[in-house]
């Protein structure tokens, strides 16, 4: 028999990638293409729907060449994306969301901040739909952005034919069908998932009655599960430009986040059993995002949800995150005076200045959790793009404490170790906000790009007192796309066996019992820093 395969879709705030996988979820190839990033300072940040699309069929063909593929043998795909506002006018073309006019522009990413007021504003009516997003709407959700267009670009608002979620602008240019996955509306867009509807009223409150009035055609009137085979699966001309064949299923898809989500925590443990409840999925990239489902609709101020079959059918889904977490790292470092030195020593060691710092770090001490003791006074609140859980404070900023006049490499080091730890205390409020809910937390499934790091995943079971685990797969971002598309296939009859048939743990990282003292310390000059900062 003809080997079978899936290909899962990644559209991440920096680049396209695509995998290859088989039926019992190992990964044959993948191949990353970088898109566009626009930004025009003032936290704007834009990209191009043509370019992603571009982006898409390169890294799809040439991870089919790799994997030594025919077309024939994919059985469904599946995409995966960021939660970004894709704006297509008249004739299905891009149109502006900037005030350049630049129409290929047309993409609000999902960490602009430009609707800060239009958020505030939306907290102020305080509408029922808030408490399904923990009580108050972040400026990176949809309806903000929309309300923003609406204020500040009304040509571009009322020339538009639709208002896409990423996600979701993807199925409708492999398939041409409107189709929206119940992931992305429900999470970013306040449909009410449990009520099969959305709620008119919060839209003609917030002044996007408009939208009722055209009978939600611009965002959304069919909302399916993900892994839903969507429309007569691929288009024609998609199939040409993808390398694949007309007709194959393609299934709606999830937020980038939910996807690794659904790549990790549903793995089989040890003892044979999958455990989605109680392991929360913390996706580490370039932001940090945290999933926690459960049986019931549970309330966490600051944190997003409760989301009803979100992810996985039947389940309630609370969401929080960071809004900067690579990035915040990244930026850190980026300002120390060493920065320069260490970027050409990881050049001429063909590494990142991430990687070379770990490395160097690993080095420097017995274990992993030693890593800790060389912090010192340093403590960072590393919140450079505001605090989105369990604060929900976009006004939030990085924080430095304990810095001297050292400018050596060894400083560097420190301070890459410190923001480390900033991140994991910010995620130990998430653990414990939840928990103060009911919410109980057993363990964390780690993925995303930084998250494969022993060093972070020890440095975060030690500082939240939780255990990390691992996933086998090395992407389970794309590994959750390619299940959903396995789903559209009929593969699998539902998520919860294609979980268990495709992933797997491989790795666990205890908290040091050693260490808890220390972080302890840390965790408490963590708050209390946030404390003075929003007093100021």
């Amino acid at each position: 028999m003809t080997e079978q395969y899936v290909i899962g879709v990644d559209v991440g705030t920096g680049s396209a990638r695509a995998g290859v996988f088989n039926l019992a979820g190992e990964l044959l190839a993948t191949q990353k293409l970088d898109i566009d990033l626009y930004s025009s300072g003032a936290a704007r940040y834009e990209q191009s729907s043509d370019n992603i699309w571009e982006s898409v069929c390169y890294v799809v063909r040439a991870a089919m060449d790799q994997a030594c593929v025919d077309s024939h043998q994919v059985l469904g795909l599946s995409f995966d994306a960021t939660c970004s506002l894709v704006v297509i006018g008249p004739d299905n073309q891009p149109i502006s969301v900037g005030e350049h006019g630049e129409d290929h522009r047309n993409i609000i990413v999902w960490m602009d901040q430009r609707a800060v007021e239009q958020a505030q504003f939306i907290n102020s009516t305080q509408h029922r739909v808030l408490e399904y997003v923990g009580g108050v709407i972040s400026p990176e959700m949809e309806t903000p952005k929309l309300l923003w267009l609406k204020q500040h670009l009304p040509q571009t608002y009322q020339k538009a034919k639709y208002f896409f979620d990423l996600t979701d602008f993807l199925t409708w240019k492999a398939t041409d069908a409107l189709d929206r996955s119940i992931c992305t509306v429900v999470c970013k867009w306040t449909y009410m998932a449990h009520e099969e509807r959305w709620d008119d009223s919060y839209f003609k409150q917030i002044g996007l009655g408009d939208l009722v009035e055209g009978s939600y055609q611009k965002i959304g009137t069919r909302i399916v599960p993900p892994g839903t085979g969507i429309g007569a699966g691929l288009s024609r001309m998609a199939a040409e430009q993808l390398g694949l064949q007309e007709g194959t299923p393609v299934a709606a898809g999830l937020i980038d986040a939910h996807a690794g989500a659904v790549g990790s925590v549903g793995a089989v443990t040890e003892s044979g059993v999958a455990e989605p409840i109680g392991t929360m999925s913390y996706v580490f990239g370039t932001s940090a995002c945290t999933l926690t489902s459960s049986k019931e609709a549970t309330l966490v101020h600051g944190v997003w949800g409760p989301y009803y079959s979100a992810m996985i059918p039947g389940l309630w889904l609370n969401e929080a995150g960071q809004s900067a977490a690579g990035a915040a790292i990244d930026q850190l470092v980026a300002m120390h005076p060493a920065y320069g030195e260490v970027k050409a020593l990881a050049k001429n060691a063909g590494q990142s200045v991430s990687a070379w710092l770990s490395a160097n770090v690993k080095g420097r001490h017995r274990d992993l959790s030693h890593a800790a003791d060389c912090v010192g006074r340093l403590v960072v609140v590393p919140e450079f793009l505001g605090n989105r859980a369990p604060h929900a404070d976009p006004n939030a900023r990085g924080i430095i404490a304990g810095l001297n006049m050292d400018k050596s490499v060894d400083s560097l080091l420190q301070l890459y170790v410190a923001g480390i730890c900033g991140i994991a205390y910010g995620l130990r409020q998430i653990i414990e906000a939840q928990g103060r809910e009911g919410l109980v937390i057993n363990k964390i499934a780690i993925s995303g790009g930084a998250g494969q790091d022993p060093l972070i995943r020890q440095l975060l079971a030690d500082a939240t007192g939780v255990t990390v685990v691992a996933p086998a797969c090395p992407e389970p971002v794309l590994l959750g796309s390619a299940m959903l598309g396995a789903m559209a296939s009929g593969a699998f009859s539902d998520l919860t066996q294609a979980m268990a048939s495709m992933s797997s743990f491989k790795g666990t990282y205890l908290p040091n019992p050693a260490f808890k003292a220390l972080h302890q310390a840390k965790f408490a000059a963590f708050e209390t820093l946030q404390n003075v900062a929003r007093g100021i």
